[in-house]
């Protein structure tokens, strides 16, 4: 098999992790096992994942949103990562101390997510500029994902100048759900296209279906390698449409039919079946195989930080206090 067929693969496995995790990250929320809201890309899988995928560890920087669990799995996050910051087990990355959707591995490269939409255009850009004065930028990409309501914030507008000014090696993925939560697009910009956009900053623009898995790994495989080589910031608008609410709290019933049951409306994971079976990288059996391995994985990382502690309240605040206001024994 190619070492394209190789990839595709690997980005088609980390499609559905992301899926099957979350639909179970669903359940327990419908459940009342999960505090706070919970953010699906249902719907956005190859655009992550094929983002995630076209990265490497430990050499590159990633700031997944809240649609990217995809990404995440691809960029190398393990799932007991993701399950733990949910459930708020003192095992995970965040110590259950934080938002489930704002864990991040620093260390590996993946800051913890900002919520501020747009913020971590400059971030990745701030981080690609220290590594340049560091002497450790060659060869490395920094990369986020952002949705088009983000395109309109000013911390997206700042980051992105400065990465085209400095020529920082910065890929930008626009996940264009066309709604920013209710905002529909066309209360959002005036342009044409949101890839137009990338004119006026002198960066290189992409447009891609986003319920392509085909045509989102190549295009966005290819903006993460024009990058590395030394082309500079490069946006990609991957147009696609969110397959449920913006969050599990919210039935998305804004969104009209003529959407759904239009071109963006195609569930991306199906899309990608008939693409692997047809160009025979997979068999359906193969890929039902590895939908029951995953499905496995899941529940098992799910059942383990079911059986974690969460963090003492009191013991945390005591210990932050006694820190700061030392008592003498005397």
């Amino acid at each position: 098999m190619s070492a394209d067929g190789e990839f595709l693969r690997s980005v088609f496995k980390s499609m559905l992790r992301g899926r099957i995790l979350e639909n179970k990250l669903s359940s327990l929320y419908k459940a009342g096992k999960i505090v706070g809201g919970v953010y699906l890309g249902k719907g956005q899988e190859a655009v992550s994942a094929s983002l995630g995928a076209s990265l490497v560890q430990g050499k590159d920087c990633f700031a997944p949103l809240i649609r990217d669990q995809a990404g995440r799995t691809a960029f190398g996050e393990p799932l007991i990562d993701c399950t733990r910051t949910y459930l708020g087990s003192v095992e995970g990355p965040m110590k259950g101390r934080d938002g489930n959707i704002h864990r991040g591995r620093p260390e590996m490269g993946m800051p913890a997510m900002i919520s501020h939409l747009g913020a971590q255009v400059p971030l990745i850009a701030g981080m690609l500029f220290a590594k340049r004065l560091k002497g450790t930028l060659d060869g490395c990409v920094g990369a986020t994902s952002v949705g088009d309501g983000a395109t309109s914030t000013g911390a997206f507008h700042e980051g992105l100048n400065l990465a085209a000014v400095e020529h920082l090696p910065l890929v930008i993925v626009v996940a264009n759900n066309q709604f920013a939560y209710s905002t529909p697009n066309t209360r959002q910009f005036a342009c044409e296209d949101l890839v137009d956009r990338a004119k006026g900053y002198g960066v290189g623009g992409h447009s891609v279906d986003g319920t392509d898995l085909l045509a989102c790994a190549s295009v966005i495989g290819g903006a993460v390698r024009l990058a590395r080589e030394g082309g500079g910031p490069q946006m990609v608008v991957a147009n696609l449409l969110r397959l449920g609410g913006h969050g599990e709290h919210d039935d998305g019933s804004y969104v009209p039919d003529s959407e759904r049951n239009g071109k963006y409306g195609r569930d991306c994971i199906e899309v990608a079946i008939r693409q692997l079976a047809e160009g025979g990288i997979a068999t359906v059996e193969e890929m039902a195989v590895w939908q029951d391995e995953i499905s496995e994985e899941v529940q098992r990382a799910v059942a383990q930080a079911q059986q974690e502690p969460l963090p003492d309240p009191y013991k945390e605040n005591w210990t932050a206090l006694s820190t700061r206001f030392p008592i003498s024994a005397e």
